[in-house]
């Protein structure tokens, strides 16, 4: 008797079947950004309100209003309420009239700011995105680095690596003669003040390279392969007061060598007893790794550095405890204000804007303005960090 065998499908691989679905998200995701951002795909600004503008430039609400009446300096949108609206364009304008402009003197050193943590999920790229866009509207000519080949900040920033095709900082880091002039690969942002050097897969090659090229016997390079970031900067340093590197959630030769280039460091730290047992790890490698480096004659020398609580929620007690723990061995690095955890953040972040960019009366005013209110607290006391390493008095 004959028995026929049932027809089996054809076996998929892993890596096609990866692949595909890879794709069919990635265009996807590009199908929504072309319908959150018409007619062109690129992300747009709002506008800010009275209020916010009269903080960002530094100014009292009734002093604009007067400048307004009078006739002076930008014309608002003002709605059928008396209600008035500026771009940030307007806010700079304003800036420049005030002489409130906050660029760097004759002998301020660019500030580098190198936003790192060893352990995914503790808010990094959420604190590296804000911060840059909060220090824009602020006035500074700010430079966003993505250095994590995940690229998060890219994509949030509206450019989609793997179908815009930018090039990443990996082209101003290669060893071999194709690389290229940071200013080629710097990309504008829908802020006015705020480029972005955007990250893709490709940023992954330099950790495969470097170890290569460091055990070459004709490349100086690769041996002192930690001064490549701050050569980089160097070739566009007069165009930046400001440069906020989200690294890697990784201790590799991308992170070493972003920290080898800063000024300044914020680790942020999830109040978790996992999360802070990981990041002891973290600054212990860390530690031996900078010693290593300084051993070859380059020492790490910062202007301040701070760890700062992100995703809190100050009701839950272990939350509490662990703060207090940390508060008790490292408070004079210890930022004095948290990142709360909120839906406000994920929420804008479902399509791809932060809450400088969401429109306040899509949310719930309490849950926005609580969650805004934090995040200008946090990036207004880096602001303050920074002022007085250029030697300026803080209010």
């Amino acid at each position: 008797m004959n028995v026929t065998k049932p027809m089996r499908d054809p076996v998929v691989s892993f890596a096609d079947t990866i692949l595909d679905q890879g794709s069919e998200i990635s265009t996807k995701l590009d199908m929504l950004r072309i319908e959150k951002f018409p007619p062109n795909a690129q992300k747009t600004l709002r506008q800010f309100s009275l209020a916010e503008v009269a903080d960002f430039v530094g100014v009292s609400q009734s002093y604009l209003k007067k400048l307004h009446l009078q006739g002076k300096g930008v014309e608002p949108s003002v709605t059928s309420t008396g209600r008035r609206y500026y771009t940030a364009s307007q806010m700079n304008e304003l800036r420049t009239l005030l002489d409130r402009v906050p660029h760097r003197r004759p002998g301020d050193k660019l500030q580098v700011i190198a936003v790192v943590n060893f352990k995914g999920g503790s808010g990094k790229t959420t604190t590296s995105a804000h911060l840059a866009q909060y220090l824009a509207l602020r006035g500074f000519r700010t430079l966003a680095v993505d250095l994590d080949p995940q690229a998060s900040m890219t994509a949030l920033y509206g450019i989609q690596p793997e179908l815009d095709e930018k090039p990443s900082f990996y082209e101003a880091l290669r060893y071999d003669e194709q690389r290229r002039s940071l200013s080629d690969i710097i990309q504008p942002t829908n802020f006015p003040n705020l480029d972005i050097v955007p990250a893709n897969l490709e940023l992954q090659e330099y950790e495969y390279e470097t170890p290569l090229a460091m055990q070459r016997k004709d490349s100086s390079e690769g041996k002192l392969f930690y001064t490549r970031i701050g050569a980089a900067l160097a070739e566009v340093e007069e165009d930046y007061d400001v440069v906020v590197v989200d690294c890697p959630p990784q201790l590799g030769y991308l992170t070493l060598t972003a920290l080898t280039a800063a000024t300044s460091v914020l680790i942020t730290v999830h109040p978790q007893m996992l999360d802070i047992m990981s990041m002891s790890q973290f600054l212990l490698m860390l530690g031996d790794i900078l010693k290593s480096v300084e051993g070859a004659g380059v020492t790490v020398t910062l202007d301040w550095f701070r760890y700062l609580i992100t995703r809190y929620e100050p009701m839950d007690i272990p939350q509490q405890q662990m703060v207090g723990f940390m508060q008790s061995m490292f408070a004079p690095q210890m930022m004095k204000n948290h990142m709360l955890k909120s839906t406000a953040v994920s929420d804008a972040g479902l399509t791809k804007q932060t809450l400088y960019e969401v429109e306040r009366s899509l949310f719930t005013p309490a849950t926005y303005d609580r969650a805004r209110e934090a995040m200008d607290l946090v990036n207004a006391e880096v602001v303050d960090l920074m002022l007085q390493a250029w030697g300026r008095r803080v209010a």
